[in-house]
């Protein structure tokens, strides 16, 4: 859970580059022998929208939870991992770098990320002027999703607040639990905000940033939702068994209305798969935004994020923005 956020520097982008060549020779044009389809999701709410189909197990999938983005991104390039649910930049990333061999097929979790304070003076985005903001995923999303949402309400990210970064959620709430700098706040995502405030009560919800972003974005031609996940199969994949993976959609949609209209239930699920804790799960699933968004509007929702990751940092998504052919629109 700790690492569901972990930070996707330019180490880890790196990695990619040198997994390209293994990916363009591995079988081009091949059509594939199906025996089981491989899915990958990560800790976190790219894996919670998933238990049902875990449970049902009504095809024969083989799904496998990971830590670390990392340990899924080498799997899916040299053709190890089908199916995977990824942040919504690396998705980017990978098609970019294996000359579009990657095809996101629909958005899985809007955004998932708070300010949280522990004295209610945080009301809206423009009380965050002069604080100290602890936050973990630098050169990542948070990062970029941070500087958008204070460059856009007018704030100058340099001088009006202080972002401290550091390497774990955990030291982020520890630091805002020291009273070292006052009326600081910390940038955490969910899970981990439903975690921390049932071991400390005094912790509290003081913005969305999901929200914050739509209301920015509000009226803009080309707007775009904030997005932590996607689902990503490979394109040789996709093409050679378009049924399945039509047949694996139907079944995403309907895990993930389960998960949402049945919180207990589901977070019973999520424990069993050693996801997180049932009662971080039942916590957390009110906030934790999975959806299953296709089509036209997973287009438009994530075009426009890429866009502004683009502007933020273009190594974020891969150098440039993906092309049509990226968005998979059905058979």
């Amino acid at each position: 859970m700790k690492k569901f956020m972990k930070r996707i520097g330019e180490k880890s982008v790196a990695a990619l580059s040198l997994l390209l060549l293994a990916f363009l020779l591995g079988g081009c044009g091949k059509k594939e022998e199906m025996e089981e389809v491989r899915v990958a999701a990560l800790k976190g709410p790219t894996a919670m929208g998933m238990v049902q189909m875990m449970e049902e197990d009504s095809m024969p999938y083989n799904f496998a939870i990971y830590a670390s983005i990392d340990e899924v991104t080498p799997k899916l390039v040299q053709g190890e991992v089908d199916i995977a649910a990824v942040p919504a930049n690396i998705a980017s990333v990978l098609y970019n770098n294996t000359e579009g061999r990657i095809q996101v097929l629909a958005i899985n979790t809007l955004g998932v990320l708070y300010i949280v304070d522990t004295d209610d003076s945080i009301q809206s985005v423009g009380d965050l002027k002069g604080k100290t903001i602890y936050a973990s995923g630098k050169g990542a999303t948070p990062e970029y999703a941070l500087n958008y949402i204070l460059e856009a309400s007018g704030m100058d990210r340099e001088k009006d607040v202080t972002v401290e970064w550091k390497s774990e959620h955990s030291e982020c709430v520890a630091s805002l639990l020291s009273g070292q700098a006052q009326g600081a706040a910390a940038l955490l995502p969910q899970p981990f905000v439903a975690a921390a405030r049932m071991k400390n009560d005094s912790i509290r919800v003081a913005l969305d940033l999901t929200e914050q972003w739509d209301m920015l974005q509000e009226g803009k031609e080309n707007s775009g939702a904030m997005i932590t996940g996607v689902i990503v199969a490979r394109k040789e994949f996709v093409e050679g068994n378009p049924e399945v993976v039509e047949k694996f959609m139907r079944s995403y949609r309907e895990s993930v209305d389960y998960v949402n209209g049945n919180i207990d239930e589901a977070a019973g699920l999520i424990e069993k798969y050693d996801i997180v804790p049932a009662a971080v799960a039942k916590e957390a699933l009110p906030y934790c935004k999975i959806v299953f968004i296709d089509g036209e509007e997973m287009k438009e929702k994530l075009s426009g994020y890429l866009q502004v990751l683009m502007e933020q940092n273009p190594k974020s998504v891969g150098g440039k923005l993906p092309d049509d052919r990226f968005y998979f629109r059905g058979q």
